[in-house]
């Protein structure tokens, strides 16, 4: 199995991407502060994926994880602070979020099942 096979990695990914092609449109100012936050947010979900996956250690993996969770959350911090400045519509805001609650489900599940066997 390879990380691009995992769909809590896929999804990670297309959701970093929707948020970079979004905060790209922003004025210098915003793109500089609170872009530049959650963009990197955004992208570390996957990264934090990929480096645990890459560790061949069921307890780093987990590990990585968790960290990767976290910053699902921090992304869901940074698309709040940019709903309320009036950077995204409200039906940005809501997709976001949509997608984020499936990405949680599905990276929790993830979790649970690192180092066990069937």
């Amino acid at each position: 199995m390879n990380i691009d096979d995992l769909q809590v990695y896929k999804l990670s990914m297309e959701l970093s991407e929707k948020i970079w092609g979004n905060v790209g449109t922003w004025k210098y100012f915003e793109k500089d502060t609170l872009g530049k936050q959650l963009v990197r947010a955004a992208d570390s979900i996957a990264a934090n994926l990929s480096e645990g996956y890459g560790r061949y250690s069921f307890k780093e993996n987990q590990h990585f994880c968790y960290y990767s969770r976290g910053s699902l959350y921090e992304t869901r911090c940074w698309l709040a602070k940019a709903f309320s400045r009036k950077l995204i519509t409200e039906d940005e805001y809501c997709a976001f979020n949509k997608e984020i609650d499936v990405l949680g489900v599905k990276l929790n599940n993830y979790i649970k099942t690192i180092g066990h066997t069937t």
